[in-house]
């Protein structure tokens, strides 16, 4: 069955291509689907175009699909276009020409993007929710190991000294601006495009302003032409917030295998959170932010995907867009999981104790032995020179007792005032 069938058979191959795997990535869609039908079918009795008997009929035979949604029986079957066209099929069998009145004063593309803006603005919520989640895990991290020195580096060469705190606070914080931008796309999709039909609204007396109240939209699309213009727009604001958040993480991935290494060995985590090798015994590989770290990277070319497929397209609909939901909604999932598993396994983290006495360090404390000078009334630029013929001549000696009172410096790293800065949902 298809929405669109007029009585004229398509060639199979041609049907083939142009339904793809709608059915499959429909099934994220369907109770978005029906949340919109029935907002539209009680705007519908609103207006005086279904009766009261109707409507309840509808009401009835949507709630039936809604349930086995949840029960996991629902099933688009092979001979169905799309999750739109299985709705109203199972109305019809189930309701005779009642059914049929569920598509009056609707499109198949506004009815598309409504489930589509429904599930976005579900889904980037919870992203949301699951971001502040991590963010709270790492500002605990950080107060825990707010006096645990940490060597910090530049051009990946040991620089000065940092701590833990530090760095699990600067990730916390690095967030916020992530979720910024994350709140504008949440604000971009919370707008109801119900009723702009194919583009150009209808002629029935529909009223917009009750389906968008009934679907908790903050407000509606009111130019019908832009209404459709929000498809691939709004997916294009959502890639490039996801992007953002998942440069985030994977920069955190990465920094987590680097320190998990032996090479640095500032962490490690319990034998149950690592895999092994086929043949190294010895091995235990953090395979979880490996694979963070690869996933969020390839939510990271999201947006250019998203350009590619839209750039340049005229107003109005087009079938490109269908395109738009596999790699958007498979997004969404992957970091819904990402979000997750980083918060989980970061809490087992353990972080270790760090050999002062390792030569690697010998200049970790270069900075503050000039600092020191300048304080007993030297110049900064004479303290810089005389610490650094010290290092070229070999005669430097690090002088540590500024280790407690450098860590004190930076360990005021200001959590609560972090903690203010996360915007509120």
């Amino acid at each position: 069955m298809k929405l669109w069938d007029k009585g004229i058979s398509i060639d199979k191959k041609i049907e083939q291509f142009t339904v793809g795997n709608d059915r499959e990535i429909d099934m994220f869609i369907a109770k978005y689907d029906l949340q919109a039908s029935l907002a539209h079918a009680k705007m519908l009795h609103k207006i005086e175009i279904l009766s009261a008997d109707e409507l309840q009929q509808l009401e009835k035979g949507l709630e039936g699909l809604s349930q086995e949604i949840e029960d996991g029986t629902f099933v688009i079957e092979p001979q169905f276009e799309d999750v739109h066209s299985k709705i109203e099929f199972e109305l019809t069998k189930t309701l005779g020409d009642v059914g049929k009145k569920i598509h009056t004063a609707r499109s198949r593309n506004d009815q598309v993007l409504v489930a589509l803006q429904l599930f976005y603005k579900a889904h980037l919520n919870q992203i949301y929710s699951k971001t502040e989640t991590l963010f709270n895990t790492l500002l605990k991290l950080a107060e825990t190991h707010k006096d645990h020195l940490l060597p910090g580096y530049t051009h990946l060469q040991v620089a000065m000294p940092s701590s833990f705190g530090l760095w699990f606070s600067a990730y916390a914080e690095t967030l916020i601006d992530d979720v910024y931008v994350l709140k504008a796309a949440i604000q971009t999709v919370d707008q109801n495009p119900l009723g702009s039909a194919a583009g150009y609204g209808s002629s029935f007396p529909i009223d917009r302003a009750f389906t968008t109240e009934a679907l908790g939209f903050a407000t509606l699309k009111y130019n019908v032409v832009s209404a459709q213009m929000s498809r691939g727009k709004s997916e294009r604001i959502i890639a490039m917030a996801l992007g953002g958040l998942c440069n985030t993480l994977s920069r955190f991935a990465m920094d987590v295998c680097l320190y998990n290494s032996q090479n640095f060995g500032f962490i490690s985590f319990p034998d149950e959170l690592t895999t092994g090798s086929s043949i190294m015994p010895h091995k235990k590989n953090p395979d979880v932010f490996e694979l963070i770290r690869g996933k969020a990277n390839k939510v990271q070319a999201l947006y250019s995907e998203m350009v590619l497929i839209t750039n340049n397209l005229p107003s109005g609909y087009h079938r490109d867009f269908q395109l738009l939901k596999e790699p958007m909604i498979s997004a969404i999932v992957d970091v819904l999981a990402i979000l997750d598993i980083f918060d989980y396994a970061i809490q087992k983290a353990n972080v270790k104790a760090i050999d002062l006495n390792d030569e690697k360090y010998q200049y970790l404390f270069t900075v503050d032995n000039i600092n020191t000078l300048v304080e007993g009334g030297m110049s900064f630029r004479e303290a810089y020179q005389k610490i650094g013929s010290q290092v070229q001549d070999g005669s430097y000696r690090p002088d540590t007792s500024k280790q407690h009172s450098h860590l004190g410096s930076i360990g005021n790293l200001c959590l609560d005032k972090i903690k203010q800065k996360f915007p509120k949902s």
